[in-house]
């Protein structure tokens, strides 16, 4: 039996179904294009059955189009957070973080295996051209089964069991995905901060692709770019999450069209967005966004002289009595919003670091117990959060249904006593003349932990740490680095320790993918080489041979599939209590304190941005889940006019 696990109604919180008389309205700054020929009117743009957002059920008020929206970002790269706030996505989260469709029309599920896609007749890329299931089957032939593309096949979100999809155009608008047996991560990875894109612009990268391209016209595109082979042509050319080639078509609210390279970046509406409101305004209402390159120190002191309308990454919580002083003098709101990552602010063991005998010290419970029981939590909190942080370990938060008060508070108070037990019991008895620790072999138990330097917090929070690690014979090292540098690192076995947010999926429900508890990614700090190793169907990275390890990947199958390794049953929410629950004992991950707020700049000229909201990459995408293509300026009359 088919079944919807969306719900479609004519009465939805987020999405409404086309009301019968519903009228597209031309938007005032495309009025000029839509004369002159260089775009065709709103008729003609909007899909055929467009999806209109309901706002009055949601408190929220039919907005003015037009405007520029500014903010700051701290390296140019960084423009592809437009693409993580616009959020568009095949199925996205409502604001109760239900999932729903959004570029799609409908989906239709079939034993957990079978997805069927419908398409929005009429939905166009941001040049205009059509968006069909061709878009979808260029991905899946062309891009996701090249070998030149994709040396290691198609991505893990579109394997069930190590076996691919069979993929069925069934028209234009309809494609289906049947795999052998279930596959409960694809939905909600459609619908990530940072999604797959199972989709490409076909008829642009048909241009550059190999199987597609006279061999003379492509060679001469190669020797231009100064590219090695179509190859690498094509990936330079395919960016969608990184927003840097303006030519490359969109389904995004806004469209970048100032390229890769400056310190100031344009990105305008997409004329052709299948997003409208009840009156038949298309969104979003804001023309443009304004993205200025600064350094991220700089952010609360330009935010404070009226630099930006919207900013919350690269604040932290220390700019917030500067930003609180600037709201005398300038016109916006500071609003504190709590962060949903597990911790905010924790510590990653590197299970797979290069060294032997730290190797084997890192991967004992009780070395990583030790080092937990040594943090005074509370002295962090007070004196980085003023006490409005939780003191807690790295485990799901309150909110989620998963919380377990047990497994935050594992390990977590400060217990130096206890600490130094710990350490004793490891042999770790022989110190120098200032207290360290000795190693057996005589090296000073030195911990090295390396930060993108990105959180002035967290070099704080580290120097606090410093002093009560020193009670318990541990020296800290805080090394400072760029973050795709640290990552490398990461991954090559040769960073001891990392300091960094805990996992994205903080408030988790049964049916989240745990993939961040298991070895799964080599993006997991605390064991990249096993991570890669399931990334790459073994054939790269290493095997895990902790026992921690083990059970954790074995009870990440067991969620997937609903059996344990001896065909015992098991439900997803047994799964995750008892990944979580190894989590505690095992102090994989040291948590340091969690719902730090997230300072959020609201100019008062907005409509429609929440005034309390959980900031979160997963899920939720940050701005993306608040829907900033709704923001609105009360002045946007006036804005827009100044653009002409």
């Amino acid at each position: 039996m088919i079944f919807s696990i969306f719900r479609i109604a004519a009465a939805l919180a987020l999405f409404a179904s086309p009301a019968a008389a519903f009228t597209p309205i031309e938007t005032p700054s495309l009025v000029e294009r839509v004369q002159s020929g260089d775009l065709p009117p709103i008729e003609t743009r909007a899909p055929r059955e467009p999806l209109i957002v309901d706002l009055a059920s949601r408190n929220r008020s039919t907005g003015k189009p037009g405007g520029t929206l500014h903010t700051l970002i701290a390296k140019s790269k960084n423009i592809r957070y437009l693409v993580v706030w616009g959020y568009a996505r095949l199925v996205g989260y409502d604001e109760n973080y239900a999932l729903q469709p959004d570029i799609l029309k409908n989906v239709a599920v079939e034993e957990g295996r079978i997805f069927t896609f419908t398409l929005r007749e009429g939905h166009r890329w941001s040049d205009g051209h059509p968006f069909t299931t061709e878009d979808f089957r260029y991905y899946w032939d062309d891009v996701a089964n090249d070998p030149d593309l994709s040396p290691t096949g198609p991505p893990s979100l579109l394997m069930a069991d190590g076996k691919p999809p069979e993929v069925t155009i069934v028209s234009d608008t309809v494609i289906r995905y049947e795999w052998d047996s279930p596959n409960p991560e694809f939905l909600t990875a459609l619908a990530a901060a940072r999604p797959p894109f199972i989709y490409r612009p076909a008829h642009y990268l048909k241009t550059v692709h190999g199987r597609y391209t006279d061999p003379a016209k492509l060679e001469a595109k190669i020797k231009k770019k100064k590219m090695r082979n179509w190859a690498q042509l094509h990936n330079r050319y395919d960016n969608l999450y990184k927003n840097d080639n303006p030519d490359l078509p969109t389904l995004q609210p806004w469209v970048n069209i100032t390229g890769k390279k400056g310190q100031h970046f344009v990105m305008a509406r997409n004329p052709y967005y299948h997003r409208f409101d009840a009156t038949g305004q298309q969104l979003p209402y804001i023309d443009t966004v304004d993205m200025r390159v600064a350094a991220s120190s700089l952010f609360a002191a330009k935010a404070m002289v009226g630099e930006v309308d919207l900013l919350a990454k690269g604040l932290d919580f220390g700019g917030v009595p500067l930003l609180k002083r600037g709201e005398r003098l300038e016109d916006y709101d500071t609003r504190l919003w709590p962060t949903g990552f597990s911790s905010h602010i924790a510590l990653y063991p590197n299970l797979n670091y290069y060294d032997d005998e730290w190797r084997a010290l890192l991967q004992n419970r009780d070395f990583r117990r030790a080092l937990s029981l040594g943090i005074d939590r509370r002295i962090i909190n007070r004196t980085l959060y003023f006490g409005l942080a939780k003191e807690v370990g790295n485990s799901a938060l309150e909110g989620s249904p998963l919380y377990d008060e047990g497994n935050s508070a594992a390990f977590a108070r400060y217990d130096p006593e206890t600490a130094n037990r710990l350490l004793d019991g490891l042999g770790l008895t022989e110190r120098r003349g200032d207290g360290m620790r000795l190693l057996p072999d005589g090296r000073p138990v030195e911990i090295i932990i390396e930060t993108a330097g990105e959180r002035s917090e967290e070099i704080d929070a580290l120097e606090l740490i410093t002093e009560t690690w020193r009670e318990i014979g541990v020296k800290l090292l805080a090394r400072p680095s760029d973050r795709d540098i640290l990552r490398n690192r990461a991954f090559a076995g040769q960073t001891m320790m990392t300091v960094w947010t805990g996992w994205d999926l903080g408030v988790p429900t049964p049916n989240s993918v745990p993939e961040e508890l298991a070895p799964t990614m080599q993006s997991t700090l605390i064991w990249p080489k096993w991570g890669q190793h399931y990334q790459s169907m073994g054939s790269m990275g290493t095997v895990p041979d902790m026992p921690a390890a083990i059970k954790l990947m074995n009870l990440y199958k067991a969620w997937r599939s609903g059996a344990l390794t001896d065909g015992t049953p098991i439900t997803r929410e047994s799964a995750w209590r008892q990944m979580l629950r190894i989590h505690a004992e095992e102090q994989l991950i040291i948590g340091v304190v969690a719902q730090a707020p997230q300072p959020v700049v609201v100019s008062k000229r907005l409509r429609n941005a929440p005034v309390k909201g959980l900031y979160a990459w997963e899920p939720g995408a940050q701005f993306g889940v608040h829907r900033m293509d709704e923001f609105w300026f009360v002045d946007a009359d006036e804005k827009t006019a100044a653009l002409k």
